[in-house]
């Protein structure tokens, strides 16, 4: 009788209200307010961590150099990519209504698939800047100085918001004619896809492949870097490497530090925060 209850409640919500009913991690109450405090705590952390970042990268003059510059902007992306879902799963939770408009819904999909692909193109410029310092030291100032680091971030920025748009418009352009329930705790394109009366969602699907290639393309660009980096710091001479060590410290990174910065890349962005104040000596 429970579940019967229960389901009828689901119909009505779904026929009375237009959107969608996202059915989260449990039912139960008590479950629904742990999964809500945990992912308060987890948000909490994520917020003030990237807010430092952001806030010693843009205040601090000795950290202005073109690696903090992009760290920042990866940083800005975390910030805003987990305020998306986050912040929402919460209050669903603690307010115990699953109920999405579709307008919220849309804009979750734009905003979510935006900034996904907007930190895939800031990752692959990251990590031609590692590949630059490393390889072409002599001519990094040249390659990387502020504007094109600056025209390099917007144009990652319009990739992603292109992105975006296309894969939102594709989305919402099929008729769902199932019923609205989508079982995650967010507007997860996958489930709405399910949603559909037939192959009309071939559209997204071919959207989705066109940018798949260029992201894998963005992954190849990253591996391709990886191994010019690390095998020219594989030549470097080990006296040199001594000296290193023994020499005065500076603002410019080490070749170490920038061997070591390389993995930043490839890290989950979540972890940035944990990744930049342990392993960085400036960010300290």
């Amino acid at each position: 009788c429970y579940q019967v209850c229960i389901f009828q409640m689901i119909m009505t919500n779904i026929t009375t209200r237009n959107g969608f009913l996202l059915l989260g991690f449990s039912d139960d109450r008590k479950l629904q307010i742990l999964y809500a405090l945990l992912f308060l705590v987890l948000f909490l952390v994520a917020l003030t961590g990237n807010f430092i970042i952001i806030t010693t990268t843009t205040l601090d003059q000795h950290l202005q150099s073109p690696m903090y510059y992009f760290l920042k902007q990866l940083s800005l992306l975390d910030l805003s990519f987990i305020s998306i879902t986050v912040p929402q799963a919460i209050d669903n939770s603690l307010m115990d209504d699953n109920y999405v408009s579709y307008g919220q819904c849309i804009l979750q999909v734009f905003f979510f698939t935006s900034l996904a692909w907007t930190e895939i193109a800031i990752l692959t410029i990251m990590s031609y800047d590692r590949y630059t310092a490393i390889c072409f030291p002599l001519h990094y100032e040249v390659i990387m100085d502020p504007r094109n680091c600056r025209w390099a971030v917007i144009a990652a920025w319009v990739r992603g918001g292109i992105s975006g748009i296309l894969y939102t418009a594709a989305t919402f352009s099929i008729i769902f004619c199932r019923v609205k329930i989508i079982h995650q705790f967010f507007c997860d394109v996958p489930q709405l896809l399910k949603l559909s009366c037939s192959n009309d969602y071939l559209g997204v699907i071919g959207v989705a492949a066109f940018i798949s290639v260029v992201a894998l393309a963005c992954f190849v660009s990253i591996a391709l870097s990886y191994v010019h980096t690390f095998s020219t710091v594989l030549r470097i001479p080990s006296a040199e490497g001594i000296c290193a060590h023994l020499k005065p410290t500076s603002d410019s990174p080490s070749a170490f530090d920038l061997m070591v910065s390389i993995f930043y890349t490839v890290i989950p962005p979540t972890l940035n925060l944990i990744i930049y104040s342990l392993r960085n000596e400036a960010m300290k």
